[in-house]
């Protein structure tokens, strides 16, 4: 028997009257949710069942984020809930895996806190859960496994997507960049492609099986390629893309404004199949912040990224990530992302008081600032960006427009879909029409949402 089928034959014996239950629980980026789903698919492989709370679980897995400290905090909190849970469950396991276990000294610390937990694993041991489980079920064992495997990628895993119509497409994964501020290139390690080949075949397989919005993930995919004979680019990449045949959209992120160029740029304006939607993080607007960061970009360069691509695209929408707080950040220096974020006019902004992460650079810069001030920054940044949302949106009204039927509104018979911008309207619909494109008229606009009137 294959490790496979010898643990299916174990798990029937440990579980006679019906399947294992598992929990299983993301924290973080759109990364970890796409990892989540080929953690889910080799357990559903594996003869698990999916259950909605851990209090019906016979297996427990958290899958972490290590970007900011607070997601950290919490993934120690609700470990810790779960011991009077385990106690009063004898037959349940509880695995902590992803990101936050991948840091220096995380796995010993949970081990020494938590002796409970049966299972820890980094990010590159994902591939390898059957083996770990069979060690946990067969052995009785406590297995961690946080080695560091830079530089392989695994294809074909098993996934148990999320969604029947939306969907995450790896092209890459790790990180070169190196930020200051950021723990991700340690965690996840140096940057590697999959081949062009993997990623349309997945591509093909998801149309093919009805997905209608994809968005390709990585680190940084403009710079996609990397580890790769041929070295294909980005671009390259993305028509190939739009020549597959089928009804289906396509974004990505992130994309690193440094390699953020006027050729993707063209195909995007070339390419219908492309949503006109662009993630661009500049994580600040001032030049000496942006260089201690070690972004690679200066605030002048990144303006000019932005007005080559409205001139290519008028109805871009561009969304992006701030940083609010970096040690030693001046008021004045604040004063210049606000006067950014009002020059270009995001969508939408994920905005972020700084987190310092053991182990990068900029934990160890003198940060004078209280934090209470900080506090203020971002709440100002929040109302500014505020205004601008919804001055667009505003914009918007009477305008007919593509919608993707995601789910049931909030109100009663209405419906919830989301434009290319990833702007979310609602409207009144039955649900016949979720997992379809339809046209909507945008009728109204709050900074939150749209309202708009099926055609």
């Amino acid at each position: 028997m294959t490790n496979n089928t010898a643990l299916r034959a174990r798990l029937a014996q440990l579980f006679p009257d019906a399947p294992p239950l598992a929990y299983v629980r993301t924290y973080g980026c759109q990364g970890n949710v796409s990892d989540g789903e080929r953690l889910q698919g080799m357990l559903a492989e594996l003869g698990f069942s999916f259950c909605a709370s851990p209090d019906d679980a016979d297996f427990v897995l958290l899958n972490t984020c290590a970007v900011r400290e607070h997601a950290q905090v919490r993934v120690f909190g609700n470990v810790g809930a779960f011991k009077p849970l385990k106690k009063s469950r004898r037959r349940m396991k509880i695995a902590v895996c992803g990101c936050m276990v991948q840091q220096e000294g995380v796995a010993e610390e949970l081990r020494r806190v938590f002796p409970f937990v049966d299972l820890i694993f980094g990010t590159h041991a994902l591939p390898k859960l059957p083996e770990m489980l069979w060690e946990l079920y067969e052995n009785d064992a406590k297995v961690t496994d946080v080695e560091n495997l830079d530089g392989s990628i695994t294809e074909d895993l098993p996934l148990r997507r999320e969604s029947t119509f939306r969907a995450w497409l790896p092209i890459s994964y790790g990180c070169d960049n190196f930020c200051s501020y950021c723990v991700v290139p340690h965690v996840r390690g140096r940057e590697r492609s999959r081949t062009p080949e993997a990623v349309l075949d997945e591509l093909r397989r998801l149309v093919g099986e009805g997905y209608r919005d994809i968005t390709l993930l990585g680190q940084n995919v403009n710079s996609y390629g990397k580890g790769l004979a041929e070295t294909p680019t980005f671009p390259a990449l993305l028509q190939a893309i739009c020549a597959v045949p089928g009804d289906f959209r396509v974004r990505f992120m992130t994309s690193h404004p440094k390699d953020c160029s006027r050729e993707l740029l063209a195909v995007m304006a070339e390419n219908p199949k492309i949503c006109r939607h662009l993630h661009l993080p500049v994580q600040s607007g001032n030049n000496e912040i942006l260089g201690r960061m070690n972004r690679k970009y200066t605030r002048e360069r990144y303006l000019e990224t932005v007005q080559t691509a409205k001139a290519l695209m008028p109805d871009l929408t561009l969304t992006s990530d701030i940083i609010v707080g970096f040690p030693g950040e001046t008021d004045a220096q604040f004063r210049d992302t606000l006067a950014l974020v009002r020059a270009v006019e995001y969508g939408a902004l994920f905005t972020f008081i700084y987190s310092p992460r053991v182990g990068t650079p900029a934990a160890a810069l003198p940060d004078p600032i209280p934090r209470a001030e900080k506090v203020a920054r971002l709440q100002e940044l929040c109302r500014v960006q505020e205004e601008i949302t919804l001055r667009r949106s505003q914009s918007l009204v009477g305008q007919t427009l593509r919608v993707l039927v995601e789910r049931v509104g909030k109100a009663e018979g209405t419906l919830a879909g989301r434009l290319e911008s990833n702007a979310v309207v609602e409207f009144l619909g039955g649900s016949e029409t979720i997992g379809h494109f339809i046209d909507v008229t945008i009728t109204d606009a709050t900074r939150l949402v749209l309202q708009g009137t099926q055609n």
